[in-house]
């Protein structure tokens, strides 16, 4: 039986707000998502920010076959202890030489981790649909990407990005908005593979993410007002409940790559097919 980890770095009071919106926490949608793709997983979740959360030797993290990254509202270029905590956890991952993934805050937690630089976006965030995202060379021949073309969407929500990756890593995609969309990692001994766009949230969740920012949203310009947001966020969910709805799709417009599933699955499916290779190559 497969033993994942899942971090979460959403602190008490920031879970106990995504539960009141969505019913999980960040953590516990990641779990509902591995039990989903690997019904025979044994998950287990921790929260490394918190401040009575245990701290893990590598052969602690060395029981697990993976180790999961989730999305969060942490900033990891504040100098806060939570963020000291989170950063020493994802080291320490590193270290034991355990494979990672991670999505959003996953992927900028590892790459601040690992020597790079993550920042407050400078223009504006990006918010429901990641759009034209676009494979480089290498990301076009790497397994994390493997079946995307060459240009795909995502859901994605976030105000922070990569600014600057760190040394040994490769990027994979990027878009307009966004530089680093998908990312490999090396450091200390360990690999870590993560996507700034959340390959484990239905779109129902990023409806209700939306919704929940609709007044920073309009502050951006990204939205004319709280109407604006709540009929995206209406298209989301309707084509969550129904995603071969064509004019739901065309309203939004998307494709397969967002409405189906298991392709917006596609990274974790990936990382789960490829975790004895990563494996066996850092062990």
């Amino acid at each position: 039986m497969p033993q994942y980890l899942i971090a979460q770095s959403e602190l008490p009071d920031e879970r106990e707000a995504r539960r009141r919106r969505t019913g999980k926490s960040a953590g516990e949608t990641y779990a509902a998502t591995l039990r989903q793709m690997a019904p025979e997983a044994d998950v287990t979740i921790v929260a490394p920010a918190d401040d009575d959360a245990p701290i893990f030797s590598a052969d602690d993290l060395r029981t697990f076959e993976g180790v999961f990254l989730t999305g969060s509202p942490m900033h990891v270029y504040d100098e806060t202890p939570e963020v000291a905590r989170q950063l020493a956890f994802m080291r320490a991952v590193f270290g034991s030489g355990v494979p990672s993934f991670g999505s959003c805050a996953g992927l900028q937690i590892a790459v601040a981790a690992a020597g790079g630089k993550v920042r407050r976006m400078p223009q504006r965030m990006e918010a429901g649909v990641a759009r034209s995202i676009l494979a480089t060379e290498a990301g076009r021949h790497h397994p994390l990407l493997a079946g995307r073309g060459r240009v795909w969407e995502a859901g994605a929500i976030h105000g922070d990005e990569v600014e600057v990756l760190p040394p040994d890593a490769v990027l994979l995609a990027g878009n307009s908005v966004t530089g680093v969309q998908a990312a490999e990692i090396r450091f200390a001994g360990g690999v870590f593979w993560g996507v700034q766009y959340h390959p484990e949230l239905s779109l129902e969740e990023i409806a209700v993410a939306l919704r929940a920012q609709a007044e920073e949203l309009v502050a951006q310009g990204l939205a004319a007002d709280a109407g604006d947001v709540a009929d995206q966020a209406d298209l989301l969910e309707r084509l969550h409940a129904n995603p071969d709805h064509g004019p739901t799709r065309c309203k939004l417009g998307v494709g397969d790559e967002l409405a189906v599933e298991a392709n917006r699955r596609r990274e974790i499916a990936n990382f789960l097919a490829h975790l004895p290779m990563l494996r066996n190559k850092v062990g």
